[in-house]
């Protein structure tokens, strides 16, 4: 039985709790929030009957084996280097850090402690993405050329989730001097992931414009500046040669939470909407190329993140996500803020 600790009881750890309730061979034991509200809440709510007010004691008590990381941001690293040093493995919320050199000192950090460290990048858990991935791979679409991808959120234009204007869940995510990267950190991650992850291959170069509207008198509420980037478009090369461009913005009106992939080879192309199904995906190959027509395909199903972490456990060896894999996305986040502060484009 692997014995689990939730560190953070916002609304994201609601999603952990459940999942790793429901994993056979996983125990959640413990809970901690410097929130004491919070944390009674979240622990009657899921039966969690030890709770901590800081994770020096929670460590100190020591009876789990990983915690699940589902902290603000920018607590990711210094709470993630106080578990690893305990010993203990870790599963942490995106971003994995704030900056690159934080994400590559907390990937090297599990490698030489031997743990397991993965992070929670939501949109592995689709079957439609690991089966586009496995079909680049195994050359169903020939060498990759070009793709096209993009996340569409519309939470400053309609109130779908609420009124941004008035609660600190949104304004926090708008205001850099409240620890966040805008709407790069917060879904570009998830977009950047999902296009070099589909198409198999890394970035090599990239050019990147971020843009922050006037949203109110003075780009400021009560204690938040809004200074964090609302929108994102990014010129893209691949690894493996394909280019490709990539945007996300939260001012996309008409689109609560959509995600659209499409990679295009010299035999073939994939298309993915999310915002219509994880399972299945959409291939034009073979002779259909010659008159463009797509060929609908179900995904065959694929354990969850959580799943995988709790396998990565057992087994002593993270899966993808790890880590490594953390550490990589966040360089291409920070090349992309200097991008667009130099205007040019960036190689790796």
């Amino acid at each position: 039985m692997q014995r689990l600790l939730i560190l953070g009881t916002g609304d994201m750890a609601r999603t952990h709790a459940r999942a790793f309730s429901d994993i056979p061979g996983c125990e959640i034991v413990a809970a901690v929030d410097n929130n004491p509200e919070n944390l009674q809440r979240f622990c009657k709510e899921f039966g969690i009957a030890t709770q901590f007010s800081d994770l020096g004691a929670a460590i100190e008590w020591g009876a789990f084996d990983a915690a699940a990381n589902v902290t603000p941001d920018p607590v990711h690293h210094p709470t993630t280097m106080q578990l690893v040093a305990a010993g203990k493995h870790v599963f942490c919320e995106k971003p994995l850090a704030v900056t690159y050199p934080l994400a590559r000192e907390m990937a090297d950090a599990v490698r030489a402690a031997g743990l397991v460290g993965m992070v929670n990048l939501t949109f592995r858990n689709a079957s439609a993405v690991q089966h586009a991935h496995d079909l680049v791979r195994s050359g169903q679409i020939g060498a990759v050329r070009h793709f096209e991808a993009s996340y569409r959120q519309s939470w400053l234009v309609g109130n779908y989730w609420g009124d941004w204007r008035t609660e600190a869940r949104w304004l926090w995510r708008l205001s850099e001097e409240h620890g966040s990267l805008g709407v790069l950190g917060d879904v570009g991650i998830h977009i950047l992931d999902l296009a070099s992850y589909g198409a198999d291959s890394d970035p090599a170069a990239i050019s990147c414009m971020l843009k922050t509207f006037n949203k109110a008198p003075g780009d400021r509420i009560g204690d938040y500046p809004l200074t964090a980037n609302d929108s994102t478009v990014m010129n893209v090369e691949l690894k493996n040669g394909a280019v490709g461009v990539i945007h996300a913005s939260r001012f996309a009106t008409g689109h609560a939470n959509t995600l659209k992939l499409s990679i295009h080879g010299d035999q073939g192309a994939i298309r993915i909407d999310l915002d219509q199904s994880w399972n299945h995906l959409d291939i034009c190959r073979g002779s259909n190329i010659h008159n463009q027509a797509w060929e609908r395909i179900e995904a065959p199903q694929v354990k969850s993140n959580f799943s995988r972490f709790v396998d990565s456990l057992g087994q002593g060896l993270a899966q993808d996500p790890d880590f490594e894999r953390g550490a990589r996305l966040q360089q291409v986040l920070d090349m992309c803020v200097q991008s667009n502060a130099e205007m040019k484009t960036l190689t790796f």
